[in-house]
């Protein structure tokens, strides 16, 4: 008895990666709001009550971790946006079907990265 290959996850796969993506996108919201909260504290945070030379390598510590919490929030955002657009993919019935070979997904990739758009071989593949 031949076996054909899927094409498409059924609705009790799809619901199981639905709630794998809602947990992570309501993690993922958590952490960039405590981002923003971080950011509008270190900026209204001034340093007056130091002076000289001192104030001068604060200042920089405190640019270099405003860049660096900036640069974390918009990874994290990206994240975000790319977790909601794969629930868009399952409310549309495209989710778990690579880009590149119209194959699926193998679940593990989904698992480990469930905003994918393309298998592990498509990836590869683009990488040499």
């Amino acid at each position: 008895m031949s076996k054909e290959e899927k094409t498409r996850y059924s609705e009790a796969e799809l619901n199981e990666f639905e709630e794998l993506i809602i947990e992570k996108l309501e993690k993922a919201k958590n952490e960039l709001k405590i981002l923003k909260e971080t950011l509008n504290k270190s900026n209204d945070e001034g340093t007056d009550s130091t002076s000289g030379n001192t104030k001068v390598l604060e200042d920089g510590a405190d640019t270099a971790e405003k860049e660096n919490l900036s640069q974390l929030a918009a990874r994290q955002q990206k994240f975000i946006n790319n977790l909601e657009s794969a629930l868009v993919r399952i409310k549309n019935g495209t989710y778990g079907v690579c880009s590149v070979t119209g194959k699926l997904i193998s679940k593990d990739r989904l698992r480990a990265v469930p905003h994918t758009t393309q298998s592990i071989e498509a990836k590869l593949s683009q990488q040499n």
